[in-house]
């Protein structure tokens, strides 16, 4: 089974960069999914192109594939959470945060990434669902423009609470803008599991077209919110089987954003968590081509 397995920095916040990187590499991940963040290869600090030849240095030395991540809580307005977003009234607002998307594109190409992770951002108060579609359409429209110049996916993320929180929502985003090539999607095995009607598997199954970028995690139904493996409620070998026949090349990340106390350790069993998912993936598979039925 081809599983190309990632961490995500947002879950190691508490090492440093090139610390959680050799990390991974001994841990024996194949990459990283590289949140752009104050602690973490700072878009907004001097010198980025510098530094971000650095870390494509210490990626080459190490073998790590990356995928950019956009989701910093705060690294453009300290008061707002993942503030301002593609969606705000002000037009200025709304024009940083596609200056930072396009930022990350430009470091993507610089790494040599797979994909460009984004979301939505929430409907601001008293913004009708038209007016928030109408905004994301057009400030999202430049960053595509730069993941085409670079040939760099951007992979646009469903996320509970935001005005593009289903499958459903990235296929009416994909309408809208007249299904731009550049545009792929990242999908969030926990979200589907917390939000869509279908089932996981389904999910996997209906996106192979669009996946540009996979986060898993654990995750329970109604509950938004990323847990370490075996603590909520997904069937993991049927999605990694999943995975595998949508031919999917990227890196699939774990998601555990609000575990870097604990994050050296997660990193450890949960690739041993996603092996042994695999293993029994390729078992089942191996006994039902050979006309036996699973333990």
């Amino acid at each position: 089974m081809t599983l190309h397995l990632g961490y995500g920095t947002n879950g190691l916040t508490d090492l440093r960069l090139d610390d959680a990187l050799g990390l991974l590499a001994d841990l024996g991940y194949e990459g990283v999914g590289l949140t752009l963040d104050h602690m973490h290869l700072d878009p907004l600090a001097p010198d980025l192109a510098e530094r971000t030849r650095q870390v494509a240095r210490r990626l080459t030395s190490l073998g790590l594939r990356v995928t950019v991540e956009t989701g910093a809580r705060y690294v453009l307005d300290p008061r707002r959470k993942h503030g301002p977003s593609l969606l705000d009234p002000d037009p200025d607002a709304r024009a940083a945060r596609t200056a930072l998307l396009v930022r990350a594109v430009d470091v993507a190409a610089e790494l040599g990434a797979h994909a460009v992770h984004c979301f939505s951002g929430v409907t601001p108060p008293d913004t009708s669902t038209e007016t928030a579609w109408k905004r994301l359409a057009e400030a999202i429209t430049p960053v595509l423009d730069a993941a085409d110049r670079s040939g760099i996916p951007l992979a646009i993320e469903p996320e509970p609470g935001h005005l593009l929180a289903t499958l459903a929502d990235f296929h009416h985003l994909r309408a809208l803008l007249g299904d731009p090539a550049p545009l792929g999607l990242t999908l969030d095995i926990g979200h589907c599991q917390c939000l869509e009607e279908a089932s996981t598997v389904s999910c996997v199954q209906d996106s192979a077209p669009w996946l540009r970028h996979v986060q898993i995690e654990d995750m329970r139904r109604g509950v938004h919110e990323h847990l370490p493996f075996g603590d909520g409620e997904i069937d993991f070998p049927p999605v990694l089987a999943a995975l595998a026949a949508a031919d999917y090349q990227g890196l699939t990340v774990v998601e555990l954003p609000r575990h870097s106390h604990a994050g050296p350790e997660l990193a450890r069993t949960s690739i041993a968590f996603l092996r042994d998912a695999a293993k029994q993936a390729m078992t089942k598979k191996a006994t039902t081509k050979q006309g036996g039925a699973p333990c």
